[in-house]
């Protein structure tokens, strides 16, 4: 069967517009274009549609998506099969938030009493998925799966209090670190107080500490340009500027 862009839109629910732009961009042409000028898309192009929407509803950058889907070697089969994966562990975190917001309700109307604990499962579970979904490929394949899986372990049996104590130390080394910055020295007073900070931070996620590690992670801010990115958002160089501080704190150099 074949669809011209007007039958294509309205049966995925999407605007001609985003179809004409898929097209503009290279990431989903027209099977041809008739005698009229109109687009026509086939089978094919229907099937790759879908798996463009599974992406974009996964938070897939349409770069992204191009490069995936356009790659000879993917495999429709399998990114079947890795969406369903995504959206189950989605519906799962869904689900934990509504039952998380239910039993709120049914504190705050005297139903229920809820743990501390319990209040933030929720968006523990939310902060796991979110980094895996970012990180987890390049973290599993450089630590492995049983370092990630007792991380997040870990964090899901974070108290309250400790939940506070991480966050709010997250957010003392990226001030401590823009300060040393100024100073331009790795090796001074400030940037080795981030460092340390930051293997305080560490200790809240991993199991063991390691310098080998620790150093490891520094080298990867450098290496992964998300990590990069995220640490040079304020200050360009802040990620190098990390990675040597940390180099000299365990005195290792990748």
């Amino acid at each position: 069967m074949e669809y011209t862009v007007q039958k294509l839109a309205s049966l995925a629910g999407i605007s001609t517009r985003t179809l004409r732009y898929y097209d503009e961009i290279g990431i989903l042409k027209p099977a041809r274009i008739n005698s009229s000028g109109y687009r026509i898309y086939g089978q094919i192009e229907v099937d790759r549609l879908q798996q463009i929407l599974f992406y974009r509803e996964l938070g897939v950058s349409l770069d992204q998506i191009k490069e995936i889907v356009t790659d000879p070697s993917f495999d429709g089969a399998a990114a079947l099969m890795e969406h369903r994966q995504k959206l189950l562990e989605k519906r799962e975190q869904l689900d934990l938030l509504i039952a998380n917001v239910e039993k709120t309700i049914a504190m705050t109307e005297g139903r229920f009493k809820m743990s501390n604990k319990e209040k933030f499962e929720g968006f523990k579970k939310k902060m796991i998925d979110e980094n895996e979904k970012k990180y987890g490929k390049e973290v599993r394949a450089k630590y492995g799966d049983d370092v990630v899986n007792q991380s997040n372990a870990k964090v899901m049996n974070m108290s309250e209090e400790q939940y506070q104590e991480v966050t709010a130390l997250a957010e003392e080394i990226k001030t401590i670190l823009a300060a040393a910055m100024k100073t331009g020295n790795p090796a001074g007073e400030l940037a080795q107080k981030a460092a340390d900070l930051h293997k305080r931070w560490l200790t809240y996620y991993w199991k063991d500490y390691s310098k080998e590690a620790h150093a490891g992670l520094a080298q990867m801010y450098v290496d992964d340009e998300r990590f990069k990115a995220y640490y040079d958002k304020d200050q360009p160089g802040t990620a190098e500027f990390l990675r040597d501080a940390i180099e000299i704190y365990t005195g290792i150099k990748k």
